[in-house]
């Protein structure tokens, strides 16, 4: 598998080509991303943009990008609302309006996104950082894009937002410590390929520790 990845501001997630037709995320800064991924490849070639949550600085760019290229957007059925919502989006922290694209695709836990090369990104509902948050993994690679769900180090997304909830964040960082996984691609930080799979186990151990649960 083939992953570009970009991050053009400071305030961006991260977004990662994938095999050059598969674009996950956005961030905010749409000409620099349109720029970074047209070194890559012809724009027209890019097939789909994959959301992995709603919230602002990980789908700014998605419809002007959609546009340009022909791609469709896909996102979890459950974030559907909150994208359209200025305050659950986190637009509002950006001085701007949720965007107001309606998604081509929505995705649902289980679901199988095929990139090429007899490889597929697998749709892993996990819910609590937002209700339809979701990572996305591939199993020949073991390759996990985890969003904001987890992040290396042990560390665990927020749940203070709209829609937040923090036994489902725990219940989903759980569901997440039983793949294998070789190499992790946060939506905000560093890639990293080192023990993946401890550090996984980590961010429940902190989820557990800050939430209480048992």
């Amino acid at each position: 598998m083939n992953v570009k990845k970009f991050h053009k501001g400071y305030y961006d997630a991260n977004s990662y080509l994938i095999n050059g037709k598969v674009l996950i995320d956005t961030g905010i800064n749409t000409d620099a991303l349109i720029a970074e991924i047209e070194k890559s490849i012809y724009i027209n070639d890019l097939e789909l943009i994959v959301l992995t949550h709603c919230h602002y600085d990980h789908t700014a760019a998605a419809e002007a990008i959609a546009k340009k290229s022909g791609a469709r957007i896909a996102i979890h059925k459950d974030d559907v609302e909150l994208l359209h919502h200025d305050e659950a989006s986190a637009s509002e922290a950006f001085d701007s309006r949720a965007p107001s694209f309606e998604p081509d695709i929505l995705l649902d836990d289980g679901e199988s996104i095929p990139i090429g090369n007899g490889e597929y990104l697998e749709i892993i509902h996990t819910p609590g950082h937002t209700p339809g948050c979701i990572c996305l993994y591939e199993p020949i690679s073991k390759s996990l894009f985890s969003g904001d769900t987890v992040f290396p180090q042990g560390s665990i997304g927020r749940t203070d937002f709209i829609g937040g909830n923090s036994a489902n964040i725990s219940e989903s960082i759980q569901k997440l410590t039983q793949l294998d996984v070789r190499t992790m691609y946060p939506g905000h930080g560093e890639t990293t390929s080192d023990n993946v799979k401890r550090q996984i186990e980590l961010s429940y151990r902190m989820a557990k520790s800050i939430f209480k649960i048992i």
